[in-house]
């Protein structure tokens, strides 16, 4: 009831009258009245004059549907969206709903207390300065190619940035990078039997406002944001919604349309790899080798020192610059 309160006011320029909304939703003015002081609570400002009702003067910086649905134009992906002020995982969430909950929902949270990254490691973000969203996905699709669809998450994301004037290139498979620093990674998860996807998560957090002096001494020398690497503060729910749009886009048109070379295209053209010397990480070794390219099926194909050639897949491999991060 509070989202459709908040829709009323939202399309109104002028004040709506209790009795009016409790007409056209049907419940009690006393409802409408804590529904009202409920969203002042999550920082609406709303203006109540007797005998003239109500009127929204200003909207919080939160990530709601109701704050994010001006800027969708997507079908399915991002219409049903799950707001939180704090949680332990999005990820986790949106796995546990994933059964009851439909294609295409989107979890969000202002901040996580267990949120992680690839190979189980932390993400740690200030709270309300990043975009921290997983999107639950349940495709018809062999098994096999779940792994790329990380891939199409950062073109999503690198498109997103070029639509705010800002140059974002990918370390394959999943991180974002502004200015040798890392301001965006993606965890993909899923649920799946021998030959069938049960669903897809896919993870995103992305740093949009934090400071360089907000980041763990341990992680200040690779990790980054939006704000610190270009000195833009850009719009958080333009900016999620933006992302939802290409997201879609991607996903549906070149990923479920078989037109994976599009995604591999952008992922050379916004590659921060190819051509480079690079270390190859996995659970027992470490060695070095040249990125050569990206495959039509999106896997890294690399060159070793003895000049064998080997594709990488996305999974339980890192891949990090000759002498640092890049």
């Amino acid at each position: 009831m509070k989202d459709k309160i908040l829709h009323i006011l939202k399309e109104s320029t002028d004040y709506v009258s209790g009795e009016k909304i409790s007409n056209l939703l049907n419940v009690s003015r006393t409802a409408i009245w804590k529904n009202i002081n409920s969203l002042k609570e999550e920082g609406y400002k709303i203006d109540s004059v007797s005998r003239k009702g109500y009127k929204l003067i200003n909207s919080p910086d939160i990530l709601s549907y109701e704050e994010i649905k001006p800027y969708l134009n997507t079908t399915y992906i991002g219409r049903n969206i799950l707001y939180f002020n704090t949680i332990d995982s999005t990820n986790k969430k949106a796995k546990n709903i994933a059964e009851s909950s439909s294609d295409g929902t989107v979890v969000i949270s202002e901040e996580q207390k267990a949120g992680r990254g690839r190979l189980g490691r932390n993400w740690s973000s200030p709270k309300g300065k990043s975009l921290l969203i997983s999107i639950l996905l349940k495709p018809n699709i062999d098994p096999s190619k779940v792994s790329n669809i990380t891939l199409v998450g950062a073109v999503a994301l690198v498109k997103t940035l070029e639509n705010f004037g800002i140059e974002g290139l990918i370390k394959w498979p999943n991180d974002i990078i502004i200015n040798d620093k890392k301001i965006a990674g993606i965890l993909t998860e899923m649920s799946a039997e021998i030959n069938q996807v049960n669903y897809i998560v896919m993870g995103i957090g992305v740093n949009l406002y934090v400071k360089s002096e907000e980041f763990p001494d341990d992680i200040r020398h690779k990790a980054g944001s939006i704000l610190s690497e270009t000195g833009k503060s850009i719009d958080r729910k333009e900016f999620t919604g933006k992302f939802l749009n290409y997201f879609e886009k991607y996903y549906q048109e070149y990923f479920l349309g078989n037109n994976f070379k599009e995604i591999v295209r952008i992922s050379k053209e916004k590659s921060i790899l190819l051509g480079k010397e690079v270390r190859i990480i996995s659970r027992d070794t470490t060695y070095e080798a040249k990125v050569l390219d990206i495959t039509e099926e999106g896997h890294l194909l690399i060159e070793k020192k003895d000049g064998t050639k080997e594709e990488i897949y996305s999974g339980e491999v890192s891949v990090r610059g000759k002498n640092g991060y890049i």
